[in-house]
Formats: C-alpha cells, structure tokens, sequence
C-alpha cells in the first residue's frame, strides 16, 4: 500500500475531524435550514459518486460479459442495499429518533443514537474509497489515481456536516467540548479502518472487484434515499434541500470527471 493510497483513504475521515472541530468554535448547533442544506449537499455528492465512481467502473470491469455486463453490477448493488438494511433493523433511522417525546433521557438517547447512524453511514463510504483505491493498485477498469482521489475528497465534503451533527448536539445535551469534538472525530474512525480492510480482502477476491464496487454504490445509495433524503426534506423551505442536493451532484460529478 502506497503512501499516496495510505494519505488518499485519511481524507474523508479529515473531513470529519474538520466538522467535528465546529463544537470548539460555534455557541450553538447548526440551525435547522444549515443541517437541510448540508444533508442535501452531501446527499447530492454521494449520489453522484455512486454513479461514476462506482458503479460506472463496475460496468465497465465486466465488458468480458458483453450484454450481461450490467449483472455483476446489479447484483453488488443489491447485495449493498440488503446489507445496509439488516443494519437500519438494528440501529434506529435519524428521523424516527428525531420524532421521539423530548426529556433528558430521551435526547440523551438519541443523540447517542445518532453517533451510532452515523458511524453506520461512514461504513459503506469507507468501504466506498478502499475499493477505488483497490482498484487502483490493481490497475483494473481505468481507475486512476487521480479518480480515487476525488471520491475521498468528495466523501470528505460531506463527512464535514456529518462531523457537526455529532459533536454540537453532544456539547448541547452537556458533554464538554473536548469530548463532544473526541466523539465526533471517533465517529469518523471507522471510515480508514473499512477502507484498509476492504483493500486488504480486495488483494485476495480480485475478481470480484465489480461486485464490491457496486456493494458500496448499493449501500450509500441506500443511506441516501433512506435518512438523508428524508431529512433534507424536513420542514418549511424544503426546496433548499433540493437545490443543494443538485449543487452537491454537480460538485462530485465535475471531480470525478476532471480528475478520473
């Protein structure tokens, strides 16, 4: 593993670390039209990004299969769906949390809750990464360098929201600064570590390349359309969800393209 590849899979959890650190300087949390437009925003850049920079190579890995090369993408795509689904039956989705009775120990609840969805949305984007830069080192489907950069950077754009969303509320129930910005960071730990262990498993089922990158569009497409869609919808103005959901789209797609 390259030095590039090793600085490459660090960025999206820098994105966290970055987020997390606004407990340090902001009073308050985000207002509810920031957390809209942020949440469209970062499902916007992981949309794209499921597109070009996995499911894309997928298909284009499978080309051996002729017309049938649609099927180890397809197939990946469902298996990743399915995954993030037995998660969601164990850890509870951030709008049914957000719809609970307040209290102390209610929003204690769940906002220990939330780290939790969280930490299970950066699984599959850390996954995400360790499969490009897999494919990288491989050499396989065209990924380049570059390429692999862009979804960690794209990644790390809306890991930054994340980040805040865990450590101002921490801070908001009681928990010191330092402790909120430690757990916010915490969450993001598990991004580098499903990256490693997804090149590491990738060196050894190399041909089954396409299906993990098509398990990680599944995935994140899953966390899009099931929590984040939801949650930048929420409320009065909700066209500015949407409007950020296509800045977000237009951001990652533009990387992808330019630097891949």
């Amino acid at each position: 593993m390259t030095s590039e590849v090793i600085k490459g899979i660090m960025i999206p959890f820098l994105g966290t670390a970055l987020g997390s650190a606004c407990v340090l300087f902001m009073r308050k949390s985000l207002g509810a039209m920031v957390q809209r437009a942020l949440t469209g925003f970062a499902a916007g850049v992981m949309v794209a990004a499921s597109i070009w920079s996995l499911i894309i190579p997928a298909i284009d890995q499978s080309q051996a299969l002729g017309p049938w090369a649609f099927v180890p993408a397809a197939a990946g795509f469902w298996i990743g769906v399915l995954f993030l689904l037995l998660l969601d039956r164990i850890i509870p989705h951030l709008h049914m949390m957000s719809d609970e009775a307040e209290g102390p120990r209610t929003s204690l609840r769940r906002t220990t809750m939330l780290v939790l969805a969280v930490v299970l949305h950066n699984l599959p984007e850390g996954m995400a990464v360790g499969v490009v830069y897999a494919g990288y080192l491989a050499g396989r489907g065209g990924i380049t360098l570059a390429g692999a950069t862009a979804l960690a950077v794209g990644i790390a754009i809306q890991n930054f929201p994340e980040g805040a969303i865990i450590s101002l509320p921490l801070h908001a129930e009681g928990v010191s600064k330092t402790k909120s910005f430690v757990y916010g960071v915490l969450s993001g730990a598990v991004e580098p570590v499903g990256a490693v262990l997804t090149i590491l498993a990738s060196a050894f089922i190399i041909g089954a390349l396409p299906y993990l990158l098509s398990f990680a569009a599944g995935a994140m497409m899953y966390v899009v359309v099931e929590e984040l869609i939801p949650e930048m919808s929420q409320g009065k103005h909700s066209n500015l969800g949407t409007v950020m959901f296509a800045l977000g789209f237009t951001v990652m797609m533009a990387l992808d393209v330019a630097l891949g």
